[in-house]
């Protein structure tokens, strides 16, 4: 017995030392060491033994059992020393290699052009406010005027969210002129960016989502010619001073008298062109002097107060200010149309 056991601690140890892997040493303890192991077999092996002899094997089991456990512990030590170096071999970084700089992104046209328009209202003294996208149709039509029966309320032209037609995704801006009024203290001065959505086929001017600035001026003695004053100034400061405005009379149910602001068409220089459908003029923006009764709706008397709105679409305005020929250019998010900017 004592040689078998010889035997097994030479192998052990030998079958230890060259192992190259931890799953391998693991598979070699249960092999030697394990419940079923050889060692193990062995000290079933000692009821054969007579009284004197057993404690002098049971002695010279464990002494092998404990150099066999010792031999795992170092060879464990080893093979994950090997392990660690291997892998901060494959995991070094040379420092001294020169670092690859970063490829920064910028603004999106429509966001430079938005940024420019908000510096030029702030530089006049007006508030930039912000509000929701759902918006209720009293606040989006009731109260600017727009009746029930009126076309822009129609389903075929709006998002409703119900069939009462009460909740809606909100088709202008508008309603933040209304929310200003019940809660600004007057004079106001305000302008109101965000996103809008109307029912609109796409084409190279129209999009179902868009972007609207729309603002709003409550003083005493405000009058026409403060707002064309006021546009043409802001006109001239986003697409420079040499640009050709014009004002035609419309209809707006929330303002009376109301407007159409047009700017000559970027691309064509006014001979007409796809970009201005052959009118040589790109509609801008809608405006006009707040209809009284829209103030009496805020609690506004229009005996004391008087004041103008209006309201542009923000990518039309990017159109002109960078002389993009098609708005889905804007939304289609081409590396190469956007790297221009």
């Amino acid at each position: 017995m004592k040689e078998q056991i010889a035997k097994i601690k030479a192998e052990a140890l030998a079958a230890f030392e060259g192992t190259q892997a931890a799953a391998d040493l693991d598979a070699l303890r249960v092999k030697y060491l394990g419940k079923k192991g050889e060692l193990t077999a062995v000290l079933k092996q000692m009821g054969s033994l007579s009284a004197e002899e057993r404690p002098q094997m049971g002695a010279l089991v464990n002494e092998v059992k404990a150099s066999l456990e010792a031999a795992l512990e170092e060879q464990a030590r080893k093979l994950e020393a090997a392990a660690m170096e291997a892998r901060l071999k494959l995991e070094a970084v040379d420092v001294t290699v020169p670092g690859k700089a970063p490829h920064l992104g910028h603004k999106h046209p429509m966001y430079i052009a938005l940024d420019e328009i908000k510096e030029i209202f702030v530089g006049m003294g007006f508030t930039v406010l912000d509000g929701p996208e759902i918006e209720l149709a009293e606040l989006n039509f009731d109260r600017l005027n727009a009746e029930e029966g009126h076309p822009s309320r129609d389903w075929s032209d709006t998002f409703y969210f119900d069939e009462d037609s009460r909740v809606m995704l909100r088709s202008q801006t508008s309603p933040m002129q209304v929310r200003a009024m019940d809660t600004m203290p007057l004079p106001i001065r305000m302008v109101a960016p965000g996103r809008v959505y109307r029912k609109d086929e796409v084409d190279a001017t129209h999009s179902p989502m868009f972007h609207q600035v729309e603002g709003m001026v409550i003083d005493k003695g405000v009058t026409m010619a403060d707002l064309k004053g006021t546009l043409t100034t802001v006109a001239q400061r986003l697409f420079g001073e040499g640009i050709r405005t014009r004002f035609r009379p419309h209809h707006f149910p929330f303002t009376e008298p109301s407007c159409e602001m047009d700017v000559q068409c970027h691309k064509c220089g006014g001979a007409g062109c796809p970009t201005c459908k052959g009118e040589g003029w790109i509609e801008l923006l809608g405006a006009g002097m707040i209809h009284p009764h829209v103030l009496e709706m805020a609690g506004i008397d229009p005996e004391v107060w008087s004041g103008w709105a209006f309201g542009f679409g923000l990518e039309r305005t990017a159109m002109s200010r960078f002389k993009i020929d098609d708005l889905r250019l804007i939304f289609e998010n081409d590396v190469r149309f956007l790297e221009q900017f």
